[in-house]
């Protein structure tokens, strides 16, 4: 893809980006859309009409549907050719993401194996692990899983008990451990195990096959939702792994497991969009057919809300998923430019961009969270029967918030790594910080808005974002180094930050939509930009004055409440016929076209 200015993770805090530089959605090419295209075919012909089948746990059919994806080569999208994939870049592998988060418990046994199961061995096998293992995981002849939490760790993953020791021959370590929660392991062939080797503090990594001896699997765990995944403890008793089968170093279990999650918790972000849109689907065509009091419920305003609000949580989700991807992406080519190999550089620029990849996870999982509930609600009684399909949508959104690590978890992560970033002075924050806090006394009574719908939306972004230094800089003041135990203020800080990089990813796609396409064609693209914005800086200004009641002097607290008054102000909207014009554009469509 074409270079622009190169954005490192959490810069967007500190720098203002032009629309040029940004990668949208509508920028995807044929080729791609020819991928997502086989992607939607395979899913419509064989998984979409199998959804009751496949959460009856029918034997075999979620392993043969994996099957079936390999030999179209959907398994295999992110590999190399010379491993039996088709080596597509990774907004390409994104792409394919989305579409198979339409998939319900299908997907989540597809994102197992294509992710967290095989990518590990991708990216930290040797040549050997690699080419023994991958070329059959592409192909779908074998399936793969990832065995990390245990009773005892689960956000807290280098507490695990799983041990490793080396046996006196030194030909294996004899592995003994019980591992839970894993996805695909009532049938998966291979398993990444994250176990300690004797004494060791962190955990190592290995590569475990199901049909060795001390094996054992549990039966599948009866859950909430994704009732057709499969879901097991696997036990470990006195297995002998072959010392070659040790992945990456001695101790860098811990490292592997995380530097998964970053490419994980993107990929959800964009998976879930899959499921966002086949839920406005469902629910605007109900919608369409359903009549109360005379009339198709459509054409009230209650329901326009709930479908506008559909709309514009998940086009606003879809521009700051891709817009991460891309920057991602670029800092992939720069480093296998300077010479590192692929796998090295994926991993080095996710974890580049871990504090992007958490804040996406949060807020693809809860956009979601909040579009299923809808759904249910236009539904109405309907909606909670297990005839309608927004049942199966409901139930099945709600471990979004709890995989690729807690919603908390993620929070905390970006929120405490956006400012360790920061204040190392790895870019301009710490400065910035600073100044924006000696500011404060001085600033106008008034705020001048820009005649410019861009500009305006600009202007109001950049504020928004001096309202986070403003937080940033005074809670590390206050805290320093116990800054980790202030888990609210982070909380605070994290969420301005989803909000405020959603917005801006917004704002730059309807502007560099515009230039694309014309002033005309992005009319209720800027509806979605102007309620996005005006809603979240009532947001932005409440986590701001939460966090300084909680820990600014009482002497201070006018004033720094006063600059985010200030910081936060926006133009007002009509949100109510911008709202009504996103609806009934879903509603002549009787689908998602935006």
């Amino acid at each position: 893809m074409e270079t622009n200015e190169l954005m490192m993770g959490v810069e967007f805090l500190v720098k203002e980006t032009e629309a040029k530089d940004v990668f949208i959605p509508e920028e995807f090419d044929e080729e791609q859309q020819m991928i997502v295209d086989t992607c939607y075919d395979f899913l419509k012909q064989d998984v979409y009409p199998n959804f009751d089948r496949i959460d009856k746990h029918e034997k075999g059919l979620i392993k043969g549907l994996l099957a079936k994806a390999g030999e179209l080569g959907l398994l295999g999208i992110s590999i190399p050719e010379d491993l039996g994939g088709f080596e597509q870049s990774y907004l390409t592998n994104m792409r394919a993401n989305e579409a198979f988060g339409s998939a319900h418990s299908f997907s989540v046994a597809y994102m197992a194996h294509t992710g967290i199961g095989t990518l590990p061995i991708l990216y930290y096998g040797t040549e050997e692990q690699k080419a023994k293992y991958i070329p059959d995981l592409a192909s779908g002849d074998k399936a793969a899983a990832y065995c990390l939490t245990e009773p005892d760790a689960g956000s807290d993953a280098n507490a695990g008990r799983s041990k490793a020791v080396l046996s006196e021959d030194g030909k294996h370590y004899i592995l003994n451990g019980q591992k839970m929660w894993i996805t695909n392991g009532g049938f998966a062939d291979t398993y990444t195990v994250f176990a300690k080797i004797e004494n060791d503090r962190i955990l190592s990594a290995f590569i475990v096959e199901r049909d060795w001896e001390g094996v054992s699997v549990s039966v599948e765990e009866n859950k909430m939702g994704i009732k057709g995944s499969s879901t097991t403890q696997v036990f470990f008793n006195d297995v002998k792994v072959p010392v070659e089968n040790l992945l990456g170093k001695r101790g860098e279990g811990f490292r592997i497991a995380i530097n998964i999650l970053h490419i994980g918790r993107i990929k959800l972000g964009a998976t879930v969009l899959g499921s966002c849109k086949r839920t406005i689907n469902n629910s605007v065509q109900y919608a369409n057919e359903r009549k109360q009091f005379g009339n198709l419920i459509s054409t009230y305003g209650a329901i326009k809300f709930k479908l506008a609000e559909q709309v514009i949580k998940t086009w606003t989700t879809e521009s700051a998923v891709y817009r991460a991807s891309a920057d991602i992406q670029k800092l992939i080519e720069k480093y296998e430019a300077e010479g590192m190999e692929h796998g090295p550089a994926i991993i080095q620029a996710n974890a580049d961009f871990q504090v992007e990849c958490a804040m996406l996870k949060v807020l693809g999982s809860e956009s979601l969270d909040y579009i299923v509930d809808e759904g249910v609600q236009i539904f109405g009684g309907m909606g909670f029967s297990a005839e309608a399909p927004v049942d199966r949508a409901y139930r099945d959104s709600r471990i979004n918030r709890i995989f690729e690590g807690t919603n908390e978890i993620n929070r905390l992560w970006a929120a405490d790594n956006a400012i360790k970033k920061g204040m190392k002075c790895n870019f301009s924050l710490k400065d910035d910080c600073a100044a924006v806090l000696a500011s404060i006394d001085s600033l106008p009574e008034k705020v001048d808005f820009k005649e410019d719908f861009y500009e305006n939306k600009k202007d109001a972004i950049q504020r928004m974002k001096k309202a986070i230094m403003l937080i940033i800089g005074a809670a590390n003041e206050k805290f320093s180094r116990k800054m980790g135990d202030e888990q609210e203020v982070l909380f605070n800080i994290a969420d301005m930050l989803i909000e405020v990089y959603a917005a801006e990813s917004t704002i730059l796609r309807v502007e560099k939509l515009e230039g694309m396409k014309g002033a005309d064609a992005v009319k209720l693209y800027k509806d979605i930009a102007d309620v996005y914005t005006y809603d979240i800086a009532a947001n932005v200004a409440k986590y701001a004055k939460d966090a300084i009641y909680s820990f600014v002097e009482e002497a201070d607290q006018q004033k720094f409440h006063k600059a985010i008054c200030h910081f936060t102000k926006v133009q007002g909207v009509n949100v109510k016929e911008a709202r009504r014009r996103l609806a009934d554009k879903v509603i002549e469509d009787n689908m998602y076209k935006f």
